[in-house]
């Protein structure tokens, strides 16, 4: 029965850690086409990495230097990344581009990202296996660069 018992749960172990491996990979990969849809204006990218039901919002400096709210949503996103392509304004290409996978769970994970705009928190859904952004909380702009 030891005998038996022990490679069974060894596999189910592994079969766990491999699992959450992978899902660690594919939040990672929503994350970044989050970032390089916005950065390339790929609205494939920000399409396949956000939910329609998006609700991200954050804070910036005004013209008076104090801090406004503004949010955007899933439709908005596309447009802007329809505008950076369209009329050509990418990132340049020493913009902050980091990605750190914090927390992933079976079902939900968060991420922060660096960007050239600020930097934002993630919250992400699995929904039928493809992990999806479903919130965002972000400020802008960046005091100092910490992954």
């Amino acid at each position: 029965m030891k005998k038996i018992l022990f490679p069974l749960l060894l596999c189910g172990f592994l079969t766990s850690t491999l699992a959450q491996a992978s899902d660690s990979l594919l939040v990672h990969r929503a994350a970044l086409d989050y970032l390089e849809g916005f950065y390339e204006g790929d609205t494939l990218k920000l399409q396949r990495s956000l939910s329609p039901e998006l609700y991200k919002y954050g804070y910036y400096k005004g013209k008076a230097g104090e801090y406004e709210g503004s949010q955007m949503t899933y439709a908005e996103a596309i447009g802007f990344a329809r505008n950076v392509l369209e009329k050509k304004r990418f990132a340049s290409p020493d913009a902050p581009k980091l990605v750190s996978v914090l927390e992933v769970q079976e079902q939900v994970a968060c991420v922060k990202v660096v960007a050239w705009w600020g930097m934002d928190y993630l919250l992400l859904a699995k929904h039928g296996g493809t992990w999806r952004i479903e919130q965002v909380i972000w400020q802008g702009p960046l005091k100092t660069v910490k992954p």
